[in-house]
């Protein structure tokens, strides 16, 4: 095998030599192939080399999913250069957080974005962008680039800083693009941070090209599929899971700038996708959408991390026979398991999968870091190829997470089957215990979504002055539909142990102004505050 094989130069490469002129990207603005895909990188790369970033120099960039982020992220990796994505819901002080933590050189921003003005949350978080950098806050910021026509007067519009890099030779970009190595870090990608300031997370070429290309391998994505991205380019399931997997398998990615399931169905309809992927509350916000119609829809194939309601439904509603479940986390860059669309249905329909070839799972017991047997719930450890390098600037945190022998200690329940496949529970630190009672929410979430009216449920534990803890649901309803507590928990005392049955219920509209994060993901923390508030508990 060639050794650069890994390197996304190489996999671009081979995009170009196969299928030059066949369509690489959809956006909503403009189409590509994939010798303007090329192009455009190296005329980015040149620019950074003329800016004097060299291998391992961490770039910034705060994007929407557009033709710039995949600009910045190629041509930053045909260099070496190491791209550290900015959540695009951050607030000032994350911003400025991700910025010094990571040691960015350069950081490329968006001016505005829904309505947010990106350029004022730098602003805050290092002044001298009206001036001359580097400033104070973010010493190590040598330059930003504004993704638009003006910028600050410390900052550089894109076409000035691109027009530099026209005095950089082809001779000059091979010569750094000949340094890259499979091993080098491509990506640092920042966890989405709910419970405390988010961690980077350090992901090589080889991590995420080859978890792209063994999940492209599971679910049966060839070169003549479109694939519909639904999560953010700033998140691994939407750069490692949707851009690269289209790289490796030389597909045409069909995205928008940010997910909204309207707009969603609209597109996957005109552009006639045949693949897509996402979590529970995504595939629920399409299937309940007021426009949704399967009959426009050519979806063949896909993943979902979802309960097997959702998985159900995902079969029954939009049709897709092929749909894989998988399970993965940012520190395994990030799929760890995935169903192939060649198994049996029910099995992937249950959420049932082996490892991708090379990684081991095992299960251990969280407290004293013994090996469990099969259908014991534990800890689930991953070791493989694609475990992260570690965080960035942490090595005391890096090694509390990857143990001296390798394993990575994901902090999510599971338990393996006698066939060695996982079956994912839940977060450990969202199990709660009711008067003793270990509770799993997913478990109580699945209960929920089997009743008629239900159109996505999130569980959490609240404060009880008799059990110390118990479950409080939110839902929201399908249309014109109205359920109250006690007719549901009427309903589910046939489902699950009366321990499990929420004590609180809050129908919402929807979870947006309780807290998501851009990735789709309900944040239970937030979910948690706002319990307390709602039902006047105490702690």
């Amino acid at each position: 095998m060639n050794w650069k094989k890994h390197c996304l130069s190489w996999a671009l490469q081979k995009c170009v030599d196969d299928r030059a002129n066949e369509i690489a990207l959809i956006t909503t603005t403009l189409k590509r192939n994939w010798a303007q895909v090329q192009e455009q990188s190296r005329i980015f790369a040149k620019a950074l080399i003329h800016a004097g970033v060299k291998k391992g120099d961490l770039i910034g960039l705060m994007c929407s999913n557009n033709e710039h982020w995949i600009d910045v992220f190629f041509g930053c990796a045909l260099i070496g250069a190491i791209t550290v994505p900015v959540n695009t819901r951050f607030k000032s002080t994350e911003l400025q957080y991700c910025l010094k933590q990571a040691d960015v050189k350069i950081f490329f921003t968006m001016d505005e974005f829904l309505g947010i003005n990106f350029l004022d949350l730098l602003r805050e978080a290092e002044p001298q962008i009206d001036n001359l950098l580097p400033g104070e806050n973010l010493p190590l910021l040598q330059e930003v680039v504004v993704l638009a026509d003006h910028a600050p007067s410390g900052c550089i519009a894109l076409s000035k800083f691109l027009y530099k890099g026209s005095s950089v030779s082809d001779d000059q970009l091979k010569a750094s693009m000949d340094l890259v190595t499979p091993d080098d870090v491509l990506l640092i990608q920042f966890t989405s941070g709910t419970t405390a300031y988010p961690k980077g997370v350090m992901l090589t070429h080889e991590n995420m090209l080859h978890n792209a290309n063994a999940v492209c391998n599971r679910i049966g994505l060839t070169e003549e599929d479109r694939y519909f991205n639904c999560r953010p380019f700033f998140h691994v399931a939407g750069s490692t899971l949707s851009l690269l997997a289209c790289l490796e398998m030389k597909s045409c990615l069909v995205t928008l700038p940010t997910f909204e399931s309207g707009a969603a169905l609209d597109m996957l309809a005109q552009h006639e996708c045949t693949f897509i992927s996402g979590n529970e509350t995504i595939f629920q916000l399409l299937m309940n959408h007021p426009n949704f119609d399967a009959s426009k829809l050519k979806l063949r194939g896909g993943w979902a991390a979802a309960g097997p309601q959702t998985m159900q439904r995902i079969v029954d509603v939009l049709g897709i026979n092929n749909i894989c479940w998988s399970y993965g986390l940012s520190e395994a860059s990030p799929n760890v398991v995935k169903s192939d669309y060649r198994d049996d249905q029910q099995g992937r329909i249950d959420g049932l999968a082996k490892p991708l070839p090379g990684i081991e799972v095992k299960i251990i017991d969280p407290t004293t870091g013994d090996s469990l047997s099969a259908s014991e719930q534990g800890e689930i450890c991953v070791k493989g190829w694609s475990v992260m390098k570690g965080y960035y600037g942490k090595a005391d945190l890096t090694a509390q997470t990857i143990d001296s022998n390798g394993w990575l200690h994901t902090g999510d329940l599971g338990f393996l089957t006698d066939e060695g496949h996982l079956r994912f529970v839940g977060r450990l630190k969202d199990v709660f215990r009711v008067g003793g009672e270990n509770v799993a929410p997913a478990e109580v979430e699945e209960a929920l979504l089997s009743h008629p009216f239900i159109a996505i449920a999130q569980v959490i534990g609240v404060p009880d002055q008799k059990y110390g803890e118990v479950c409080a649901a939110y839902i929201t309803l399908k249309e014109g539909r109205i359920l109250g507590l006690a007719e549901l928990n009427d309903w589910l005392r046939s489902k699950i142990a009366n321990f499990k049955i929420p004590k609180y219920l809050a129908v919402v509209e929807n979870f947006e102004n309780l807290g998501m994060t851009a990735s789709g993901k309900v944040q239970k923390n937030k979910l948690k505050d706002d319990a307390v508030k709602r039902f006047s508990l105490t702690h």
